[in-house]
């Protein structure tokens, strides 16, 4: 029988057909089986359980089993916040479907707590469907202490009226079967139930494990596969429920990582040779994988001794040919700032992958936000003209990198990539890249240098100039971030500044001119219009099928390029009666005190848009801390559609 707590009498709803250990031994007996196209799983624990250990195999096979996935990681802000508390919360979310998911979508709709603290956290984040299934470690509600025992029953009470199933699991007691310390056991317990729950190829499960574990010894591996096969087995035994989400049929070979992955991939894609980064969550793990596989591909990772340092590094490394890039998060791209602006002044080549985070400051460190847009663009003293691009998938935190390299050398310019936390940590299928050599960066001219060709010798026309590297014979001349003149000496007279500058802001021009306009998903035009860029894209596209669904007349658009804007958007806009930006930054709200139209703060790119074309786009924006759900950016565009009438 499942087990009840007497403080969850009338909360905990359970199936009359629940089988015990004996009958779920015979043979052909039944369990329920859900046939579903969705269904939203999460884990949690106390930091340190391996909570997102589990959830990270367990997404990871899914997706080799076909399933589209997307996962989000549920991070506390601190490293080793107390346990038991609420605020430490860790774990991840995983969505499965059967076709492809592009967002982590709205409600969870079964949660594995290994506490009752942590459930509270996903309970009162909104983040759980009214009736989710929860199956929660038990041992809490007996627990020697009555301070834990009192905080359980607290914890259940307040849950109470939802609609949960709640199901005890005795995880800690079971683990202890075979572990000395349970906290090491319970995730791989954890995950032996999810394999049952989902219909999970167990041999995948294993595999993953010694993928996950490849450092480890064999023994590790033997009982984190004893552990699952323990967890399987009790949840044969004792849960009435299976899922099963049949894939859609794809004859495309995938590759399943998270987006810092596929930043690293492509770097090593693109042909770049160094990285050069200093520790910041949520950007390190760049680095980690780079770590482990550079050196294979020619590659260094440099890890300098602050972010000041690591852009220095990045930019000396480009001076001498290579093809380098930076990582770092919002307040280590504030650091990197001087540094940056001399990049620009000396158009030398530079790439700066920013995985952005909450701030201001050092803000929100495991949480996401697109609030570096401005940063990115502005953060500098003088004008400094850079490249802005902004992924918008994991496939495409790849494909950026090739990209990024090719522009930032092309045109000697900086080129900053702007990710974030959502991207970074996030799994997802995507079709196997086919690696294009063509995609490398070309050997350094090291010819000898031509008699009269200068250092800044710009084209008139598209302020482009050959790059001269260290070393070319006749090439000799003083690099400075002073201003200066075509050939790099230091001059400040209006005229010569004055060009200088132009000679930047055109290579800007240029690119733009090489731009396609971006193409309006939903319809060509309507009532209203969403723009998007970075991570929302998945959630705002699945808003707009479901509004359109209910019969608004709403498109969205979403901007991979920042700067210089992608062309042809007024255009655009003016085919939609009322056009509106989506972000994760802040702006503020009408009709909070003192707050007016003339005053009001913007959405980051709901100001640049404004200002770009001169049409009145307004902005919903949330800094949740979390991805935004589809069906608030539903509700939002309900909102924001024009009164009918309004011309």
């Amino acid at each position: 029988m499942l087990r009840v707590h007497p403080a969850m009498r009338g909360i905990v709803t359970v199936a009359n057909h629940v089988a015990g250990p004996a009958d779920a031994a015979s043979p052909g007996r039944p369990h329920t089986v859900h046939r579903m196209r969705e269904h939203t799983v999460e884990v949690v624990s106390d930091s340190g359980e391996g909570a997102q250990k589990c959830s990270q195999i367990f997404g990871a096979v899914s997706a080799k089993m076909g399933n589209g996935v997307w996962t989000v990681e549920i991070i506390p802000a601190e490293i080793q916040p107390p346990a038991r508390a609420p605020e430490g919360a860790s774990g991840n979310r995983i969505r499965l479907g059967a076709g492809q998911v592009t967002n982590w979508g709205d409600d969870t709709n079964l949660v594995v707590a290994f506490n009752e603290q942590v459930l509270l956290a996903r309970h009162r984040a909104g983040a759980l469907a009214r009736d989710a299934t929860i199956l929660l470690e038990d041992k809490w509600a007996t627990d020697d202490d009555a301070d834990i025992r009192d905080a359980w029953l607290q914890a259940m009470r307040e849950i109470a009226d939802v609609g949960y199933r709640v199901v005890t699991v005795p995880m800690e007691e079971r683990c202890l079967t075979l572990v000395d310390d349970a906290r090491k056991g319970k995730n791989m317990f954890a995950l032996g139930m999810l394999a049952f729950i989902y219909q999970r190829n167990l041999d995948l499960v294993f595999e993953q494990i010694a993928h996950t574990f490849r450092k480890k010894s064999d023994a590790v591996y033997a009982r984190n596969v004893d552990l699952v096969r323990l967890g399987y087995d009790w949840a044969g035994a004792h849960l009435d429920f299976r899922i099963e989400i049949t894939p859609e049929p794809n004859d495309r070979p995938m590759v399943v990582m998270n987006g810092n992955e596929a930043i690293g991939m492509g770097a090593i894609a693109s042909g770049m040779e160094l990285c050069a980064m200093y520790p910041i969550t949520p950007a390190t793990s760049v680095s980690h994988y780079l770590s482990e596989v550079f050196e294979r591909f020619g590659g260094v990772v440099h890890q300098a001794e602050d972010e000041i340092a690591a852009a220095g590094v990045a930019i000396g490394a480009s001076y001498a040919g290579k093809v380098a890039f930076t990582i770092t998060s919002g307040p280590g791209l504030a650091l990197k700032t001087e540094f940056l602006g001399l990049a620009v002044m000396t158009e030398v080549p530079l790439v700066v992958v920013n995985v952005q985070r909450g701030g201001p400051s050092t803000g929100l460190p495991t949480k996401v936000e697109q609030s570096d847009l401005l940063a990115a663009l502005f953060a500098q003293p003088g004008d400094a003209p850079r490249v802005v691009i902004a992924p918008a998938t994991i496939e495409e935190c790849f494909h950026v990198m090739t990209t990024a390299r090719r522009i930032a050398e092309a045109f000697r310019a900086v080129v900053i990539v702007l990710s974030d936390a959502n991207l970074a940590t996030g799994v997802q299928p995507f079709p196997r890249p086919e690696v294009d050599t063509r995609w490398h960066a070309e050997p350094a001219d090291l010819s000898a240098v031509l008699a009269g060709r200068k250092p800044y010798g710009w084209d008139e026309s598209t302020g482009l100039s050959r790059r001269i590297v260290p070393g070319q014979r006749g090439g000799m001349h003083t690099v400075t971030g002073l201003s200066h003149d075509e050939g790099s000496k230091v001059a400040y007279s209006a005229g010569v500044h004055g060009r200088g500058m132009a000679m930047r802001s055109r290579k800007i021009a240029v690119l733009s001119s090489l731009l396609t306009p971006p193409t309006p998903y939903g319809a060509e035009e309507g009532d209203l219009l969403i723009v998007g860029w970075g991570s929302t894209k998945g959630a705002i596209e699945e808003a707009v099928d479901r509004a359109r669904a209910a019969g608004l007349s709403v498109a969205s658009l979403h901007l991979r390029f920042l700067s210089p804007m992608e062309p042809g958007l007024t255009a655009i806009f003016q085919r939609f009666r009322r056009v509106a930006t989506v972000e994760i930054n802040y702006s503020d709200t009408m009709g909070d005190p003192y707050v007016t139209e003339e005053n009001r703060r913007r959405g980051q790119l709901s100001w640049l848009l404004r200002a770009q074309t001169l049409v009145d786009v307004d902005c919903w924006t949330r800094v949740p801390g979390e991805p935004l759900r589809p069906g608030a950016i539903v509700q939002a565009m309900h909102d924001l559609m024009p009164p009918r009438g309004d011309a």
